[in-house]
């Protein structure tokens, strides 16, 4: 599997882009050591899987203090998520910091990002998690990171509703009102069990790991659409048991 720099220098010199995502990958390609140039990935879905990559560092980058530089606690939640060999977080650290420089906003690799996944909203989630979770390095998120995501959110395409489900699924457990299972499943606190399963079902068939392998994303978005699955399981879970209890204590066998 094609390592994040590698990926990187195959976007630049084979992969076509275009737009301040484009412009990115062949600024980058040209502070990186040609030592590490790779062929392009040749498998379904190579385009979208640099895409996936580089707009992760250039928003992550963005998201960065103004007056700060990219620290080490982001580039190791980078690489929790992403393949970073020994050797190669000099090189993201780089990466980071050409992104954060740009002159480009982020909105426009926001908006970028999303026409390309217009189709695949999944995908879109899925780097909103790894947003969350650099944004996370420091085990909070703070209002400003808060306000940044909702706003890459919606050049995303997700509305209000949809924003503050996929910030419970990855930062309940970090922000003041905890984690909330109507949240993450997106049903109203007085949702009936039928609808709790019906919102439970459509959403594990929309993030589903072996969905997006079958479809050839990047290793990346499984990895995240795992963990998001893990939540919605729990929090269908949360919300059910009571209910089941309820039932057979007002119809005991």
């Amino acid at each position: 599997m094609p390592t994040v720099i590698a990926r990187i220098l195959a976007g630049a010199r084979e992969l076509p882009f275009g737009g301040p995502l484009g412009a990115l990958l062949d600024l980058a390609a040209r502070h990186l050591p040609q030592r590490l140039t790779r062929p392009a990935e040749q498998r379904p879905g190579a385009r979208h899987s640099v895409a996936f990559t580089i707009a992760v560092i250039a928003l992550s980058a963005k998201m960065a203090k103004a007056d700060g530089t990219v620290t080490r606690d982001e580039v190791a939640a980078f690489r929790d998520v992403f393949q970073v060999p020994p050797g190669e977080e000099e090189h993201v650290r780089m990466v980071f910091d050409i992104a954060r420089r740009s002159t480009a906003g982020f909105d426009s690799y926001a908006r970028q990002v999303g026409r390309m996944f217009a189709a695949d909203p999944s995908v879109l989630e899925d780097l909103l998690g790894g947003l969350f979770h650099i944004a996370l390095a420091d085990g909070r998120l703070c209002a400003a990171e808060d306000s940044y995501l909702r706003e890459v959110a919606q050049h995303f395409g997700f509305d209000g509703r949809a924003y503050r489900r996929l910030r419970q699924i990855y930062a309940g457990a970090h922000v003041g009102d905890g984690e909330d299972p109507f949240e993450v499943l997106g049903v109203e606190p007085d949702a009936s069990p039928e609808e709790i399963r019906t919102a439970y079902r459509r959403l594990v068939r929309d993030n589903h790991p072996d969905a997006l392998i079958a479809r050839g994303l990047p290793p990346e978005c499984v990895a995240l659409a795992t963990m998001r699955v893990a939540r919605i399981n729990a929090a269908h879970d949360r919300l059910m048991k009571p209910r089941i209890a309820d039932a057979q204590e007002a119809h005991p066998a």
